[in-house]
């Protein structure tokens, strides 16, 4: 019987490198993720073919993806195989985007490699979407193995290409380099502050994107917020790279500068907040997702401000993971419904924030 993803994500430890607490200024720059969209010369774009053309792109990319060999855990899986249950813990790693795990209709495929933090989306908007993710702020090292990837794939596809245009894509404003440049930022300080809407007002006039958790099409949760580039038509890569370059450290420096000042002008409320949520989380007995995000983002706060220096970020990172809907499922050791999996989490985070460091 193949291996799914729960026989890969069922350990603490699994939570994803991407996760880690060790890249550059990880204690606001959660993760990166940069992504590339491809689609297959003389096929028509995702969304004008029918199924039967969709079943024809799935096995022609299937043939020539399983042709790679740069990882001894590379696996592709075909999300038909796969249990709701399955697709959920591959979206809530962030390995397929929402609209690849929400589709209900048509031949969607995942190719990956977990050593790698690289996974190839079959059949998405595009008929690739490539992307690859890691901890912290590395745009320039992640864009480098991303591309090792791309030339790869280039020489066993046929990527639709114009020589003016660049790379074709379903949607025009990835026409060019099809690059999307993406980071995860956690600003508790700013939003704490009310001073959130001049990160906002900075990314639209840089034309970049901001959105929630989950990217595209998401709501903000625990204050994480997800920043990109909006077009890629008529921008190089370096140009493209530059913006991001030019705005990032200037964010992780606003939200570095209103923590200094919180905690400078006497940090009692923040630290009395951050209490409160340590509190709830390791004594409540029922919690929803939702509800834990908000806290475990408190949680990784003051963890940063040293008000919690017998807790370890690896720790609330792993928890931000695990208590989601499918991985609480997964820890189980079964599917439950809405009520035991509230008490589930509760009971998991119960456990790892009573354990010593």
């Amino acid at each position: 019987m193949a291996e799914t993803p729960r026989d890969w994500f069922s350990a603490p430890a699994t939570a994803g490198n991407w996760m880690a607490s060790d890249g550059p200024d990880s204690d606001v720059v959660v993760t990166t993720r940069i992504r590339l969209a491809r689609n297959v010369a003389g096929f028509p774009f995702r969304a004008r073919m029918n199924k039967a053309r969709a079943t024809e792109v799935e096995s022609h990319l299937k043939e020539r993806l399983a042709t790679l060999d740069f990882a001894q855990d590379q696996a592709y899986l075909r999300l038909a195989d796969l249990t709701p249950l399955d697709v959920e813990l591959l979206f809530e790693r962030h390995w397929i985007s929402k609209d690849l795990a929400r589709e209900l209709d048509g031949p969607r495929a995942v190719f990956f490699s977990r050593q790698r933090q690289v996974s190839v989306m079959v059949n998405e908007e595009d008929h690739l979407r490539l992307q690859i993710l890691g901890p912290g702020r590395n745009l320039e090292g992640l864009l480098d193995q991303l591309r090792d990837v791309d030339h790869l794939i280039g020489e066993r596809v046929a990527y639709a290409y114009h020589p003016r245009f660049g790379y074709l894509t379903s949607c025009p404003t990835n026409v060019g380099t099809g690059l999307r440049v993406s980071v995860m930022l956690h600003l508790p300080a700013l939003v704490y502050s009310k001073e959130i809407e001049k990160v906002f007002d900075a990314a639209a006039k840089m034309k970049l994107a901001v959105r929630g958790y989950y990217g595209e099409g998401t709501s903000y949760l625990g204050d994480f917020f997800q920043v990109s580039n909006q077009v890629t038509l008529g921008r190089g890569v370096d140009r493209l790279l530059g913006d991001l370059t030019k705005v990032l450290p200037k964010l992780v420096e606003f939200e570095h500068d209103v923590r200094r000042t919180i905690a400078k002008e006497g940090s009692k409320g923040l630290e009395d907040r951050v209490w409160r949520a340590f509190g709830v989380l390791s004594h409540a007995r029922r919690i929803a997702s939702q509800e834990a995000l908000e806290l475990l983002s408190q949680l990784r706060l003051g963890v940063c401000l040293g008000f919690l220096p017998h807790l370890a970020l690896k720790t609330v990172n792993e928890l931000l993971v695990l208590s989601q809907p499918a991985h609480v499922q997964l820890l189980a050791g079964k599917e439950l419904d809405d009520e035991k999996r509230d008490v589930a989490r509760a009971d998991y985070i119960r456990q790892r924030l009573a354990e010593k460091p």
